[in-house]
């Protein structure tokens, strides 16, 4: 008998969508598909957001040993809020990511993300500033843009006034936040400031189309959905031609445009519509001689990092270890 063939024979995507699925992740979907609860897309903003919210306190999680200070800067016109998260024995001025928020640019903030936040501070031993930026739709692309990386420059130039070394300074974005992320890189290379060592991109959204292989075999049962995605696009950017610029997708960018952009470690979930283009963004990186690693975590589904019902599976430990271990590498 071949090693493989207990394993393929409890393998079949064609008679069980969920089949290779992590099992907690598969518990976790089979919740879903049972409750009564409402699309994503066919609520308002404030109702969808309050979904996030009620299933990331729908179970409790350990968080970490930190101190959290509640920072308003005011920089070029803009008054940003920011929450500075350090390790609670840390004796000097530490390296600091910058973390921008996943949830289509809709959905998610602070406690939404508090956990995820908190392990990543702690497995890094780095302090997170957390940019609460404005979102979708209140304001529109590119207004979170243009908070964030005025909020990374602040952090570079002013990192002591919040107990940060803002020389040792590197990137990090969840989804939607991933896209802000690497969005900042590219506006920090146009703008020759500040220096940005490392992008950490988990599971980012890197094209606005929805026409890729991941997008059709998870367009629906997954979490993130194609119509939720179509969703978030069209409350953050409905201008279809605006959608094709490099700060909407980075992906289009050119190699001349991507070269020289920090290293990258970009993380992908087998069972996620965003799979494909981050794994082409990452193919993208490589080409204009960025220092790029690419994960794909099998098993999982899109934000399986950030859902506390999933948060101690061994895939997100991996994944948060593995951030934690790069960005170490480069401050």
């Amino acid at each position: 008998m071949n090693i493989l063939d207990p394993i393929m024979h409890t393998w079949n995507p064609a008679t069980d969508k969920y089949s290779g699925m992590e099992p907690k992740t598969r518990a976790f979907l089979e919740e879903l598909a049972a409750s009564d609860g409402k699309p994503v897309e066919t609520l308002g903003a404030e109702e969808a957001r309050k979904t996030l919210s009620d299933l990331q306190g729908s179970v409790e999680v350990e968080l970490g040993n930190v101190t959290t200070e509640s920072r308003e800067i005011a920089t070029e016109g803009h008054s940003i809020h920011l929450m500075v998260v350090k390790p609670a024995d840390i004796a000097v001025d530490p390296p600091v990511i910058m973390f921008f928020h996943g949830g289509g640019w809709v959905l998610g903030d602070f406690p939404t993300h508090q956990r995820l936040v908190h392990d990543l501070c702690i497995m890094s031993n780095c302090a997170v500033v957390f940019v609460d930026y404005a979102r979708a739709p209140e304001v529109q692309y590119p207004a979170a843009l243009i908070e964030c990386y005025l909020a990374t420059k602040w952090v570079a130039q002013h990192g002591s006034d919040i107990g940060v070394d803002g020389s040792r300074l590197v990137v990090a974005g969840n989804s939607a936040g991933g896209n802000v992320a690497t969005v900042v890189c590219l506006m920090a290379k146009e703008k020759r400031e500040p220096l940005i060592r490392h992008q950490t991109l988990f599971w980012p959204v890197a094209d606005a189309s929805f026409d890729t292989g991941s997008y059709a075999d998870y367009a629906d049962g997954y979490f993130l959905t194609r119509n939720m995605m179509k969703w978030f696009w069209d409350s953050y950017l409905d201008d279809q031609e605006a959608r094709r610029e490099i700060y909407a997708s980075p992906v289009r960018a050119t190699l001349e445009q991507l070269s020289d952009l920090p290293p990258a470690l970009i993380q992908t979930a087998e069972f996620d519509v965003l799979r494909d283009e981050g794994e082409a963004y990452a193919h993208r990186l490589s080409d204009a001689g960025v220092t790029v690693m690419c994960s794909r975590y099998l098993g999982v589904i899109h934000d399986f990092g950030l859902l506390n019902p999933l948060a101690r599976t061994p895939q997100v430990h991996a994944a948060i270890l593995q951030a934690a271990g790069e960005i170490r590498k480069y401050i």
